[in-house]
């Protein structure tokens, strides 16, 4: 994928599966039941990736058809013709709060589109929304990976708000730092040393608030902190505060538009409603994720080899007991970021703008179009991840961790955060990282006498800026975006960042813990 003119995701991917399917039946001899169930595991998991990114897709190109893309261009422009100050606004600010509401890879997905309205270079948008969506992940989709993913492992409370407090420390120290990387896809050193003052505020009225919340909850600092920078950098950028009068700005004839109040509001409704809809499914205590996520009462199906099916009221759906194996697989379909909030989101807008049936109909077809390859690839990575991560202690994706970790030594809090890398570079999620190498931090520290939460806290930091190299993630971004056989290139330009940033979290866990 990375060689020049490489071969695209849609094809390496599915053939890196076949290879490993024969490894795994060959070299490491693995029942071929097992096999099979996490072959078929792999291609039911993939459809959770394929209906987020094609929902993205559908609610993109919907704002396309509706006219909204070009009325919030207008308006950012009116707000601020600073390229600068829109990269960080939409690149880093709006991401930032979307991460914390979702997950999933939503963040990227609905951020770039946008940037690329403006009139920016997709490539290199790409590249920045997968370097800008790190820091906030630890945090995503209401602390996911932090209460979620280290829920393997016998933490006190006391100890689960530790290992928060110190990976949102490490996160907030090198915020600064990939910030100027990602800006640097798209705007000069000058441009950024003109415009600094507004680029170290933007990001501290972000990651402050991050910080300060993840003293004492691990839940909400994406969000809380998303929300406090959106608001503030969009300020900052309307009074000019910390910006130069631009010679650095977008040249676009339709940014002297005034757009009015009611106008805005209906054009980025399918922005602020899926973010609405994000948070209100998102927060435990207002009660809709327990019923969006109950998994009973439900109605269960024998389908004979394939294993039981079950569905409950909620829509929550899972296939148990796969080819006589413990392997099973669960989908929420009302929960996951695809039919809702990105399809009814969409349908209201199509109401809302009066679009005619044959208007939806063309966008439907246009996104079926587009997710062709993606579906592809997503189906490869999928049954790749599952055949990495079978076998449990014997998982090819433990015994690297094992290896990774023999190697290192007493060293190995330089690298503890690069296997939190390697798991989401895999799996494609924070979270999953988390729950597989945990248990290994966990024994690491304890075998060499560190400290266990300052281990997990970079497994969790990893975890992160390892989003920038996932395939998922990199597929996500160029599916949404239209961009053909990029996978290779974008990944060769987010690897330096990403070791950049494990280096970083390192030095720091020694300097502070």
């Amino acid at each position: 994928m990375v060689k020049k003119n490489g071969m695209p995701s849609s094809r390496a991917l599915p053939l890196v599966a076949v290879l490993l399917y024969f490894i795994s039946l060959i070299v490491f001899e693995y029942d071929p039941n097992f096999i099979h169930a996490n072959v078929l595991k792999g291609l039911l998991v993939a459809w959770t990736p394929i209906l987020i990114i094609g929902g993205a897709v559908f609610l993109f190109k919907t704002m396309e058809e509706t006219g909204s893309i070009a009325t919030v261009k207008t308006w950012l422009n009116s707000v601020t013709d600073n390229q600068v100050a829109q990269l960080m606004i939409v690149g880093w600010a709006f991401p930032f709060l979307i991460e914390g509401a979702s997950g999933f890879g939503t963040p990227a997905a609905i951020a770039a589109p946008v940037l690329v309205g403006l009139g920016y270079n997709p490539i290199k948008v790409a590249i920045l929304a997968l370097m800008m969506n790190s820091v906030p992940v630890s945090f995503g989709a209401v602390g996911t990976p932090t209460w979620f993913g280290f829920s393997a492992i016998d933490l006190t409370e006391a100890e689960t708000l530790t290992i928060a407090f110190k990976s949102a420390t490490i996160h907030t120290i090198v915020a600064l730092f990939i910030v100027v990387m990602a800006l640097l896809q798209l705007v000069s050193w000058k441009s950024i040393l003109k415009n600094g003052l507004y680029v170290v505020l933007s990001v501290a009225f972000t990651v402050v608030p991050y910080l300060m919340v993840s003293s004492f909850n691990y839940e909400f600092p994406a969000l809380i902190g998303g929300a406090v920078g959106l608001v503030a950098s969009a300020l900052l950028a309307q009074k000019k505060i910390g910006l130069l009068n631009s010679t650095d700005s977008q040249d676009n004839a339709d940014s002297k538009g005034q757009i009015t109040i009611p106008q805005l509001v209906k054009a980025t409704f399918p922005l602020w409603g899926t973010i609405l809809i994000l948070v209100v499914t998102r927060i435990p205590q207002l009660g809709i994720q327990q019923l969006l996520m109950a998994k009973s009462p439900s109605a269960h199906f024998s389908l004979g080899m394939l294993g039981d099916f079950w569905i409950s009221l909620s829509l929550f759906v899972g296939l148990e007991n796969i080819f006589q194996t413990p392997t099973d697989w669960s989908h929420k379909i009302l929960y996951v970021p695809s039919f809702i909030p990105f399809g009814v989101i969409s349908l209201f807008a199509f109401w809302i703008y009066k679009s005619p049936k044959q208007r939806i109909a063309s966008v439907f077809s246009i996104t079926v179009k587009q997710m062709q390859n993606p579906t592809y690839a997503l189906l490869g990575a999928l049954i790749f991840v599952n055949l990495m991560m079978m076998g449990g202690e014997r998982s090819a994706v433990n015994t690297i961790g094992n290896v990774l970790a023999d190697l290192a030594g007493n060293n190995w809090t330089f690298f503890a955060a690069f296997l939190g890398a390697v798991g989401s570079f895999f799996s494609g999620s924070a979270t999953i990282s988390n729950l597989t190498f945990a248990g290994i931090q966990n024994s690491i520290s304890l075998e060499i006498g560190l400290d266990r939460t300052t281990t997990l806290a970079l497994q969790s930091v990893g975890g992160a800026f390892g989003n920038m190299v996932c395939i998922n993630n990199i597929v996500a971004v160029t599916s949404v975006l239209a961009l053909s056989n990029q996978e290779g290139f974008i990944l060769k330009r987010t690897v330096l960042p990403m070791l950049i940033y494990g280096v970083l979290a390192g030095v720091i866990a020694l300097a502070f813990f």
